[in-house]
């Protein structure tokens, strides 16, 4: 016979979870302190159930694509790391701040609290009484059995205080009521841990935990734990402890004595726990002054850190696009629970916004480069970056169809909709960040639109301050590259001189000898070598020269790629013991562009790669792709990709902060450091770009951008 269980899909929007702000308090002190351990974090959030939902929410979802599910907190903890914990916990704050001023009373969430440490303190001892093998699972089931009450309130505020106050200790009756309202706790507790990614058993000690004695005895261990704990964890009276005394006897054969030595203990350690965290003790559901106190000293705490303290921490020691962009994610899926989101960064020079990838997935390697025209202005994007206000397709006309480039990212997202918050600082703007969402989701999301404007504009700030380091830092480099001009023109002024003397000397000197029937060939070998001379001056120039740029031409980068690779694989593989990798793209478009210049990059790229390998050898990768221009206009040509990586130490962080920069390197003496800007200065004048990767340890990625179309 199939059992049936209700459908809850009405619950999926719920999000928030309260917790006891004497908790709140103590997390918040243990994220800021710096001689703090994970261990000791983790030893306070475990004390609430609404704080390890959240926790193991986030470490199970498919953003962290773990294998194995975590189930404990220690672990899950470790892999979100402290900043993450501090943003998740200043967002609970920040909630329950505001729902302590609302109209609604709410739980008691000081009795809740109490008996749910109970049960978790009874589950994990009688785990251990039994031969049960996860103690720690034990407890984190009786912790976590009733957090449905929590769903319920909730989802129906109203309703279920009402419901609490009429049925306050007649079980039955509850658990009868809670069902009108579409499910009991049981079913909505468990059906949430089922939604977190659980391991099963755990749901089901949720689910099963107010059955009949006669229904659990046949069920796996856990179950009879929860259930026997959740017995034991009711305020003792005459009644009670006869019931506990039944039921822990019957499943597992406990004398009286032994259930009152258990209940007696557990007790004690709830008030350890409860004195630790300066929770009053003496009557759970008594004088609630102190518990007034703390409410009012979070709000206040609250105030003083506000939500984004340590999401702006972050912003702050975030010194690259990218890094800054990962941060921002970061935030928006822990604070805002939002899972598909994209970038689009403003580009004045393309007239468009720009897809930036940030986390390692498919669908964010696709966005990149992606281009939205500023020309497409019905398009949701372009009115957001525009207007410089929140808009969303929920909202409008409901005859009018979306714009295609619109319906593409929200059908590309999966979703029903999207939200386009813009990124804006000192006037100027930055971008636009692109949310799916559900409808439900959409309308949550809508009543932390504050909150989300707080985080938004600290987030444009940042994005905002590398922009102007970038331009500060093109400022630098033109100035640089004009003084080197003057300087390398002045050099080969004063240095053709003499070499042209010399040459006259050695031509007057050869004619001479002529008359005498001298060999000339140590003559023929110096001319010979003025020449290049002169020609390493000319090259000077060319470096730095904004002239005389050679025309482009059409050019086939695959085959200059294999070309290039032919003659210089072998002599790599023997001289170094390098090894060079060829992945074109075969759909690759000609482009307009200088020939020779684009071998000139190519060659100082892999040369550079090939001398950070010269001790120990490695890969060198050579890739071509055309940026994924979907959204983009008919007439658009895009722009084709070279990629050139390499699995070497990679660049210290001291140069990569001025890697193009003249005469800047990481090799020593006999290096000029011209290299990389000689490349930078190279592919600016073919109207690309060229942008570094490079972490130590792991390798190095440069990324050309050349533009398919001739440049103007």
């Amino acid at each position: 016979m199939k059992e049936e269980r209700p459908d809850l899909e009405t619950l999926k929007a719920f999000k928030k979870l309260p917790s006891l702000p004497h908790i709140l308090l103590k997390v918040l002190e243990a994220c800021n302190d710096p001689k703090g351990s994970v261990a000791e974090l983790s030893a306070i959030i475990e004390k609430d159930p609404a704080l390890c939902g959240k926790i193991l929410r986030v470490v199970n979802s498919t953003y962290f694509g773990l294998r194995r599910k975590v189930e404990g907190i220690a672990q899950a903890a470790t892999l979100l790391g402290t900043n993450a914990v501090r943003n998740m916990v200043l967002c609970a704050s920040v909630h329950e701040v505001f729902r302590a001023r609302g109209s609604g009373r709410g739980p008691d969430l000081k009795r809740y609290w109490w008996h749910s440490l109970k049960s978790g303190i009874l589950a994990r001892d009688l785990a251990r009484r039994v031969g049960y093998a996860n103690g720690e699972e034990a407890f984190l089931a009786g912790l976590l059995h009733d957090l449905g009450k929590l769903v319920l309130w909730t989802n129906f505020p109203r309703e279920y205080e009402e419901l609490l106050e009429r049925y306050e200790s007649r079980e039955e009756l509850r658990l009868a009521a809670e069902s009108k309202l579409g499910a009991t706790h049981c079913q909505a507790g468990g059906w949430l841990l089922d939604r977190w990614g659980l391991p099963t058993f755990v749901a089901d000690a949720v689910y099963y935990h107010h059955e009949s004695l006669e229904r659990v005895m046949d069920a796996l261990p856990l179950v009879r734990i929860v259930f026997a704990a959740n017995v034991l964890s009711q305020p003792p009276t005459a009644e009670s402890e006869s019931r506990a005394a039944e039921v822990l006897g019957v499943l597992f054969g406990l004398t009286a004595e032994q259930v009152s030595d258990m209940g007696a203990r557990a007790e004690k350690e709830v008030e350890e726990v409860a004195r630790s965290l300066q929770i009053e003790v003496s009557s759970p559901a008594g004088d609630d002054t102190n518990d007034q106190l703390k409410a009012a000293a979070l709000e206040k705490r609250v105030q003083d850190m506000s939500l984004l303290l340590g999401t702006l921490q972050n912003l702050l020691q975030a010194h690259e696009e990218r890094a800054i962009l990962r941060v921002v994610d970061e935030g928006f899926r822990i604070l805002f629970d939002c899972t598909d989101l994209f970038f689009f960064l403003h580009d004045p020079d393309k007239e468009a916004l720009v897809g930036r990838g940030v986390v390692e997935e498919e669908r964010s390697a696709l966005v990149e480069g992606l281009l939205v025209p500023v020309s497409s202005e019905r398009s949701l994007l372009v009115s957001c970056l525009r207007r410089e206000e929140i808009l969303n397709s929920f909202e409008g006309p409901q005859d009018e169809a979306p714009v295609i480039i619109d319906a593409q990212l929200i059908r590309f997202m999966g979703v029903e909709g999207m939200v386009c918050i813009p990124l804006s600082a000192h006037g100027e703007s930055v971008g636009v960040v692109v949310l799916g969402l559900k409808e439900k989701e959409f309308r949550k999301l809508a009543l932390d639109f504050s909150l989300l404007h707080m985080f938004v504009s600290q987030a444009s700030l940042a994005l905002y301050a590398q922009q102007l380091r970038e331009r500060q830092w093109r400022r630098i480099q033109v100035e640089r590259l004009e003084a080197a001009e003057a300087m390398a023109r002045k050099v080969v002024h004063e240095a053709n001189n003499p070499l042209g003397i010399m040459k006259n000397y050695l031509k007057i000197l050869g004619m001479k000898l002529a008359e005498r029937g001298i060999e000339q060939e140590e003559i023929r070998i110096l001319n010979e070598e003025i020449d290049r001379v002169a020609g390493i001056l000319a090259g000077l120039t060319a470096f730095t020269s904004r002239s005389g740029t050679r025309p482009p031409e059409p050019v086939d980068v695959n085959r200059l790629l294999k070309d290039l690779a032919k003659i210089t694989r072998d002599s790599l593989q023997q001289r170094v013991g390098v090894t060079l990798h060829l992945d074109p793209d075969p759909s690759l478009p000609t482009v307009m562009a200088d020939r020779d210049g684009l071998k000139q990059v190519v060659i100082n790229l892999v040369k550079n790669a090939a001398e950070a390998m010269e001790s120990r050898g490695g890969n060198i990768y050579l890739e071509t792709r055309r940026s994924s221009k979907a959204l983009e206009q008919d007439d658009a040509k895009g722009y084709v990709q070279i990629i050139i990586r390499d699995d070497g130490p990679g660049i210290p962080e001291e140069v990569k902060s001025k890697l193009f920069e003249p005469f800047v390197t990481s090799k020593g003496a006999g290096h000029s450091g011209l290299g990389l800007s000689i490349v930078h200065n190279l592919v600016k004048k073919m109207g690309g770009a060229v942008v570094c990767e490079s972490e130590e340890g792991k390798g190095t990625r440069f990324r050309i951008e050349i533009p398919v179309g001739k440049q103007g």
